[in-house]
């Protein structure tokens, strides 16, 4: 009978008790910035902010999603709104021109390798290639 080793398995040192550095830094700032506003605020404000600093703390330190930390999440969702998306193909609204043997013309050369020079260079493909008839299907949309 086979059993499956887990392999790379990461596990993070309990640096001040049951906690990690990662979550003891987020509980000490929290009490820190609490303690800074308890002598800035007045009380009432303060009773209403600080609890909410430490339930966040306690949610950045602890709460995870489908096994994705918390802060990963934060850092992942800030990263997609405010990165430029890049699109790597973009088809372009022009038909397909088709060629009838009467069509070609002493100029016809130089008006391909204008578009050539516009467009950048084409993909050259075989006749008898898979690639060929992919390109094939996708250009007529069959």
């Amino acid at each position: 009978m086979e059993f499956t080793i887990p392999q790379f398995i990461e596990k993070e040192a309990k640096i001040v008790g049951p906690l990690t550095f990662k979550q003891f830094a987020f509980f000490g700032l929290a009490v820190l910035v609490s303690a800074a506003l308890f002598f800035i605020l007045p009380k009432f404000i303060f009773f209403i902010v600080g609890p909410v600093l430490l339930v966040g703390a306690f949610a950045l330190a602890f709460y995870k999603k489908e096994g994705v930390p918390l802060p990963d999440l934060m850092i992942g969702f800030f990263s997609f709104i405010f990165k430029p998306k890049i699109y790597l193909w973009k088809k372009k609204g022009v038909p397909p021109r088709f060629l009838r043997p009467g069509d070609i013309d002493k100029g016809a050369a130089k008006r391909e390798s204008l578009e050539e020079k516009r467009q950048g260079p084409r993909l050259k493909m075989s006749r008898g290639s898979h690639l060929h008839d992919l390109f094939t299907q996708v250009e007529t949309k069959e």
